[in-house]
């Protein structure tokens, strides 16, 4: 995560503490949103938070001190997007001064229950196609920050990878959903990457609600697959399965892939 993100995010706090006092309004703490739909922190199934690391030293090295001037209230979907709607009301009625979002599923979430809060989003989809902002150079509405995801990237990541390893003649793009459009759109701009670089670049979906990956990886090793790109998932995110995924991007490709036993 991009630090700078939050030190320009967070600038609207002392804007808003700045106005209230103008106003002779009794100061208060402000209050953060933090939405996501990852597991919580204490599960010990949830992936290392790398990005919510970043996110509270970025708010203490610009003098924020959790529960002293700020307050962060954390809300965690834990991957079933049937509670996103709840949480994001609830952050409403708390009346925080900013959601951040850590994907495009969540801002959508959030969205729905506020078109006045400040809705930050860290990562994710591509904005514009996804419907969320009007174009990169003004959004409009009430959603900001960045993402690393957009469509025209997936081309750039192959043209990257085959830098990295040039003997590579056959990459596979996996998607938990071929059929969305996002990940429809993403594939395509990877062949056309594919068709320039003279490789080929495969679509592999990983299938049902609780992700075969391992079923996803035998497929790219019968295809002699050599290297991976991840697109976001819009119905389960990929990240929570971020362990098993390296295991197997580590595992010598004559090693059998065999399913874990059923406890």
């Amino acid at each position: 995560m991009n630090r700078n993100i939050f030190s320009v995010v967070l600038c609207v706090l002392p804007l808003m503490r700045s106005f209230q006092a103008e106003a002779q309004q009794p100061k208060s703490i402000p209050r953060i949103g933090y939405l996501s739909r990852d597991l919580h922190p204490a599960d010990s199934r949830a992936p290392a938070p790398r990005n919510l690391e970043a996110f509270r030293q970025g708010l203490q090295e610009l003098g924020y001190i959790e529960g002293k001037n700020i307050i962060v209230e954390y809300r965690y979907a834990e991957g079933r997007f049937e509670r996103w709607p709840a949480l994001a009301e609830e952050l409403v009625r708390l009346k925080v001064e900013i959601i951040v979002a850590n994907d495009f599923t969540t801002v959508r979430a959030a969205r729905k229950v506020t078109t006045t809060i400040p809705i930050i989003v860290t990562g994710g989809m591509d904005p514009v196609g996804s419907g969320f902002v009007a174009s990169l150079a003004r959004p409009g509405g009430n959603v900001t920050g960045l993402t690393s995801l957009a469509v025209e990237l997936v081309g750039k990541r192959l043209e990257l990878l085959k830098e990295v390893v040039p003997k590579v003649s056959r990459f596979a793009f996996l998607t938990p959903d071929a059929e969305a459009a996002a990940s429809k759109a993403m594939f395509e701009d990877g062949q056309a990457a594919a068709k320039t670089l003279g490789v080929k670049f495969q679509l592999v979906e990983v299938k049902g609600q609780d992700p075969d990956i391992d079923g996803a990886f035998r497929v790219m090793v019968n295809e002699r697959i050599g290297a991976v790109i991840t697109s976001p998932a819009p119905r389960f995110n990929l990240s929570l399965h971020r362990k098993r995924i390296l295991q197997l991007l580590e595992r010598p490709v004559h090693q059998p892939y065999t399913l874990p036993q059923s406890g």
